[in-house]
């Protein structure tokens, strides 16, 4: 006990100072000290010794620079794994069987509670006719839709936050949690937009941050929104479709950022296309990007179409386009159309 209780000397580190591992060592400092307090304790487990020991073999590993680094293959263990578990030293090819069914339930179960959150497939709020699909690349998303029906209209939510993975769904359900409690407040919605940006900054790594799109359509077919360094919303009406660019910095960057909120009005039978970046940078195997511009054609001559119409045309045209049946990134499109 007295070996696993003596602090590790500290050293620099071998490796760049980045912002994961600068958090990884704060968050491996705070648990030790709180098992060294626990495991010097009358009635202190013994499993708290074996815990206090890997926790400094970590950070003994983070000295020699030799932290993330496979045991078995010496390749990198995966930053996302190592954000949910600082004391992981073994990458995903070289988990043993046990280990990777255990994981593959994990993330069985993370999915299950991720398409709990989306909302109803069939909302049918006033004034309006919404359809969305959602598409992950993998067992679990970081691409994130929400609709809310209140007496002020639907509040409709659309994003994408950094990462890939597990560590991005976490990401998603954050921001998830962060919104739905915010939407209670009923607030005006840049107020809404700027707090939950700072929450959201509050509680996240530097460089992790979400694109997104925040918006209230109103059932005489006024919308107000923001968009905050996401890719551009598209209003589809009679003459054809218009890109409307964002309107600030991704939720994350700065604290105190300020978001403007722009203010559109749909004639019945127009249309708002929602997308994340899954859709408009899929790649065909020459190596071209869709792109909006090839989007915004497409939407275009569908501007009478349903939302279901319209979404199924936009996949259709893509899966022409990539020849590909599954996709490298999430995908996710959301529309709204004001009911005639």
């Amino acid at each position: 006990m007295e070996a696993s209780a003596t602090k590790p000397q500290t050293k620099s580190m071998n490796t760049p100072a980045t912002s994961e591992q600068t958090y990884l060592r704060t968050e491996l400092e705070r648990r030790r000290e709180r098992l060294h307090t626990a495991v010097h304790s009358t009635d202190a487990d013994a499993s708290l010794s074996r815990l206090l020991g890997e926790v400094d073999a970590a950070l003994a590993r983070m000295d020699q620079g030799a932290y993330g680094i496979c045991d078995s293959c010496q390749g990198n263990v995966e930053t996302d794994r190592l954000l949910r578990d600082p004391l992981l030293h073994v990458c995903l090819e070289c988990l043993s069987q046990e280990e990777q069914r255990a994981l593959e339930s994990d993330l069985e179960l993370a999915a299950r509670i991720q398409r709990a959150l989306l909302p109803p497939a069939n909302l049918s709020p006033a004034g309006w006719h919404v359809r969305y699909h959602y598409a992950p690349a993998g067992a679990v998303s970081g691409d994130y839709c929400d609709l809310l029906e209140s007496k002020d209209g639907l509040l409709f939510l659309l994003g994408d936050v950094s990462g890939k993975g597990v560590a991005a769904s976490m990401l998603m359900s954050h921001l998830h949690a962060t919104f739905r409690s915010l939407a209670d407040a009923k607030i005006p919605l840049q107020e809404l937009v700027e707090a939950a940006n700072r929450l959201f900054c509050e509680s996240t790594l530097a460089g992790q941050y979400a694109t997104l799109i925040v918006g209230r359509a109103g059932s005489d077919g006024t919308v107000e929104y923001v968009s905050a360094g996401h890719v551009p919303l598209l209003h589809v009406h009679a003459a054809g479709a218009t890109e409307h660019e964002a309107t600030g910095v991704p939720l994350g960057m700065f604290c105190n950022s300020r978001f403007a909120v722009r203010r559109l009005s749909l004639l019945p039978g127009d249309s708002l296309l929602l997308y994340t970046d899954g859709l408009t940078e899929s790649r065909n195997t020459s190596g071209d990007e869709y792109g909006i511009r090839r989007l915004t054609n497409l939407a275009a001559r569908h501007g009478g179409s349903s939302p279901d119409r319209l979404i199924s045309e936009c996949l259709a045209n893509l899966q022409a386009f990539s020849a590909r049946e599954k996709y490298g990134d999430d995908l996710t499109v959301l529309v709204l159309r004001r009911s005639n």
